[in-house]
C-alpha cells in the first residue's frame, strides 16, 4: 500500500472514530478540546487560546435521551449531539461553543444549561444583517466576547501575536483543502464520495496543524500520480466534483481578506461568505453559485442532501431548484437523517439518476 493510501486510511480511521480521536489528540498535544456545535466557530480564537477545536456535527447513535430535550421534529444533528453528550460522550470537552443560527440551536443553549451544567457554555449569535455598517460592529463585539470567555477557560491572555500566529495556521488549512478537493475531483478511483468526506471530517477531531501537514502530503502525492448513503455513490461510479457542504467546502471557501486586525480578518470571513443559507442575504445567490460550479467544474449534476427538519434549508431549495430546472441542470432531492438505517431506497434513486444523466 502507497505512502498516501496508508495516510488516507489512518484519516478515515479518525473520522469513524472521534472520541478516540479526540483523547489521542488530547493526549499528544497537551491541550483541552472546545467544542464547536455548527455550522460556523471563530476556530482561530480557539486555537490561539491553547485550546483544541472539536466539532460536533452529531452522528449516528440510539437516540434514548435526546427526546427529553428535543423534540421529534427537530434536526437530528442536534438530537444526536445532545445524545451523545448526556452519554458522557463529550465530558472530556474544557467547554462548547454554540453559534444560535436557528430555533433549534436557540432552544440548545437553554437546555444545555440544564442538561449538561458541568460543561461551560459560550453561546454566540451572529448578525443578521451582516453587511451593514451596524450588523459588522456587532460582530467585531461578539467575538471579542468569545475572546474574553476563552482566556478566561484557558488561563491565559490571548494576543495579538497569538492570535495571527493562530489565524495563519487556518489560513495555511484553508488553502490547502481549497487544493485537495480540486484534486479530489480528478482522482475519483483513489478519493472516492466516501473517502472524500471521511479525508474532510477528520480534520474537525485533530490538531489543524497537524491535519494540515497530512492533507499536504496527500496532495502531493496525487499530484504525482462502512455501508453508508455515500458507499452508494462509490458503488455508481458518481465522483463528487464540488460540494456546497456545511461540514466541509463552505469552511474555507471564502478567501480571507488581507486588511485588519485578525479579529477583523475572521469577521469578514462571515462578512463575505455567500450562498449559504444560514447567513441571510435578501439576493439569494446560492442557485446562481450552484449553477457556476457546474460550469466550472463540468459537472452533470446536483444531487441534494436535505437534512430532514432543517427549517433554513428546506425554505431556500425552492428557489434554487427552479434556478437549476431553467439552466437545465439535472437534479436529485435525497432526505437524509443521521438514524437512517436502510439505503435501498436512496440507491435506487442514485442508479435511476445516473441513467437519466446518461
Amino acid at each position: 500500500m502507497s505512502d498516501y493510501n496508508i495516510m488516507i486510511k489512518e484519516l478515515e480511521e479518525i473520522a469513524l472514530s472521534p472520541d478516540k480521536a479526540v483523547a489521542k489528540t488530547i493526549r499528544e498535544t497537551g491541550k483541552q478540546a472546545i467544542g464547536c456545535f455548527p455550522i460556523y466557530t471563530p476556530e482561530e480564537i480557539i486555537y490561539a487560546a491553547g485550546l483544541i477545536p472539536v466539532g460536533m456535527w452529531g452522528g449516528k447513535t440510539e437516540l434514548k435521551q435526546a427526546d427529553r430535550f428535543l423534540q421529534a421534529f427537530c434536526c437530528s444533528i442536534m438530537r444526536s449531539n445532545i445524545e451523545y453528550s448526556l452519554k458522557g460522550t463529550y465530558n472530556s470537552l474544557k467547554a462548547v461553543i454554540i453559534p444560535t443560527f436557528c430555533d433549534t440551536l436557540k432552544c440548545i443553549c437553554e437546555n444545555w444549561k440544564v442538561a449538561l451544567p458541568n460543561i461551560p457554555l459560550i453561546p454566540m449569535v451572529y448578525p443578521q444583517n451582516r453587511n451593514i455598517d451596524a450588523g459588522y460592529v456587532y460582530l467585531i463585539e461578539e467575538l471579542e466576547r468569545v475572546k474574553i470567555e476563552l482566556e478566561k477557560i484557558a488561563g491565559i491572555k490571548i494576543t495579538d501575536s497569538m492570535l495571527e500566529a493562530s489565524f495563519m495556521i487556518y489560513e495555511e488549512y484553508r488553502e490547502t483543502m481549497r487544493e485537495f478537493v480540486k484534486l479530489a475531483r480528478d482522482y475519483p478511483l483513489t478519493i472516492n464520495a466516501r473517502a472524500r468526506h471521511l479525508i474532510i471530517k477528520a480534520g474537525y477531531f485533530m490538531d489543524k496543524k497537524d491535519y494540515t501537514q497530512k492533507i499536504k502530503s496527500i496532495n502531493a502525492d496525487l499530484k504525482a500520480e462502512p455501508s453508508d448513503i455515500l458507499s452508494v455513490f462509490a458503488k455508481n461510479k458518481i465522483a463528487i466534483a464540488a460540494d456546497d457542504l456545511a461540514q466541509e467546502s463552505r469552511q474555507w471557501r471564502t478567501i480571507s481578506r488581507k486588511e485588519g486586525s485578525t479579529i477583523e480578518k475572521i469577521a469578514y470571513r462571515t462578512v463575505d461568505q455567500k450562498g449559504c443559507t444560514f447567513l441571510y442575504e435578501v439576493e439569494k445567490t446560492r442557485g446562481q453559485m450552484l449553477i457556476d460550479m457546474v460550469k466550472e467544474t463540468q459537472a452533470k449534476g446536483v444531487v441534494v442532501f436535505m437534512m430532514k427538519f432543517c427549517d433554513p434549508e428546506e425554505f431556500d431549495y425552492p428557489i434554487y431548484k427552479e434556478e437549476l430546472e431553467k439552466a437545465g441542470i439535472p437534479l436529485l432531492y435525497l432526505e437524509i437523517d443521521q438514524q437512517l438505517n436502510s439505503f435501498a431506497q436512496i440507491e435506487t434513486r442514485v442508479q435511476s439518476f445516473v441513467e437519466m444523466m446518461s
